[in-house]
């Protein structure tokens, strides 16, 4: 465990003297206000969460969708009876901050955060944001669980950064099994040499696809995750003879540039992504020919075709029920992150960051998510599955649909 600074010794000086044993930020629940509306059993007291994602900007369905998932589980945590501690049970809100996709932005957030006594943080969404706030999280003794990055390094031993989605490694080993399953062999790469997220995703399938012998036939780079124009990386791809080509990016380049262009010079081959590829069809151009969205896949952490448990059914039930919509990804893996606070603050009887820490970082626990049960690795980093979703287009048809295609596990 790191030595927190000055900052975080004051920090914490202060809360000795204000909080109850409820930890973190504590108040009174406001009579008809507040994130989520207090339940009798609890104690009057309320731990608040921070929560940092996009919420405007061009990856705002990200963070959209991650407050979402934050508030259904307050919403049901407090009408069951909040979080019952060793004192009592304490009631959920949430402090929401919007790093609008930006590094900087986030660290601005995370900041705030902690000057307002937060301490269990949801967040951030992009791998670029979350690992910018990691060695501050760590300095301070803030406890953090990213529910969607995926980059290996944001999560190491003995600190507090958790996470409730798998790691890139994890998913672009996922990817590269998928290819040599369906008889693929030879491979194409277009991605961002500059972004953490791509780069990362990058990096792992290319050793997966070493290791299941299959041969990379070409790869091409971009600079910038804002980069336009694909028709050159896709020219080269097709000139290769790709059968596949793995696309590790967003779903604002994936929509509106990179599969219509790919499609444009002639590549017909499958266009494969991972987890930050969900959401694309909310980014098609009006007008756009929407067979091109056809063979379009990419590896992700959670269906609601495939939730089986009862958590997984209650969470699909309950977020229609309040949204009037379908949960995707993000909603579930916030969803599951502030759960897994629950579940630490009642095993430790506690939720001040070094109590709720130490509860994390043991590995035998247990945590009975969306995404089935799992358990903490040494890093922090859940040990599940997969799952590979796609989209499909017929002819007549309004729009694409997106679709399940079967789970996805490591042979």
């Amino acid at each position: 465990m790191k030595q927190k600074n000055l900052l975080s010794l004051f920090l914490a000086c202060c809360l000795a003297f204000t909080l109850t044993a409820c930890g973190g930020k504590t108040e009174e629940p406001e009579a008809g206000g507040g994130d989520a509306a207090p339940a009798e059993e609890a104690s009057g007291e309320t731990i608040t969460l921070g929560m940092i994602g996009p919420l405007t900007g061009s990856l705002a369905v990200y963070g959209t969708h991650i407050e979402k998932g934050v508030k259904l589980a307050i919403d049901e945590i407090n009408a069951a009876g909040g979080v019952a501690l060793s004192d009592g049970a304490c009631q959920l809100a949430v402090e929401t901050k919007d790093d609008q996709g930006d590094p900087t932005e986030c660290v601005n957030a995370m900041n705030a955060l902690i000057s307002d006594g937060i301490q269990l943080v949801v967040g951030s969404a992009t791998s670029g944001c979350t690992s910018a706030i990691t060695s501050v999280a760590n300095s301070e003794g803030v406890v953090m669980i990213t529910p969607s990055g995926t980059a290996d390094s944001l999560t190491t031993a003995m600190d507090f950064v958790f996470r409730t989605c798998f790691r890139d490694s994890f998913q672009g080993e996922l990817a590269a099994q998928w290819a040599k399953d369906e008889g693929y062999t030879k491979v194409g790469i277009v991605y961002c040499s500059a972004d953490t997220y791509s780069a990362g995703l990058r990096d792992a399938f290319t050793a997966a696809c070493g290791d299941k012998g299959l041969e990379i036939v070409a790869e091409e780079s971009v600079a910038t995750m804002t980069e336009v124009d694909y028709t050159n990386q896709f020219n080269k791809m097709v000139s290769a003879g790709a059968e596949m080509v793995f696309t590790p990016f967003y779903y604002d380049v994936m929509g509106p540039y990179l599969v219509p262009q790919a499609r444009s010079v002639g590549f017909t081959g499958v266009l494969l992504g991972a987890d930050g590829v969900d959401n694309t069809e909310t980014t098609i151009p009006d007008g756009a020919d929407l067979s091109v969205y056809n063979d379009v896949y990419f590896v992700n952490h959670y269906s609601t075709e495939l939730a089986a448990s009862d958590v997984s059914t209650n969470f699909v039930k309950n977020y229609e029920a309040a949204y009037g919509e379908t949960p995707n990804n993000f909603d579930a893996l916030a969803y599951d992150a502030v759960y897994v606070y629950k579940t630490a603050m009642e095993a430790c009887g506690a939720s001040d960051a070094a109590s709720v820490q130490a509860a994390l970082a043991d590995t035998s626990a247990a945590y009975d998510t969306t995404c089935g049960s799992f358990s903490f690795d040494e890093t922090g980093t859940p040990i599940k599955n997969g799952v590979l979703m796609g989209y499909t287009y017929t002819a007549g048809d309004e729009d694409v649909s997106k679709i399940t295609v079967k789970a996805l596990s490591l042979s």
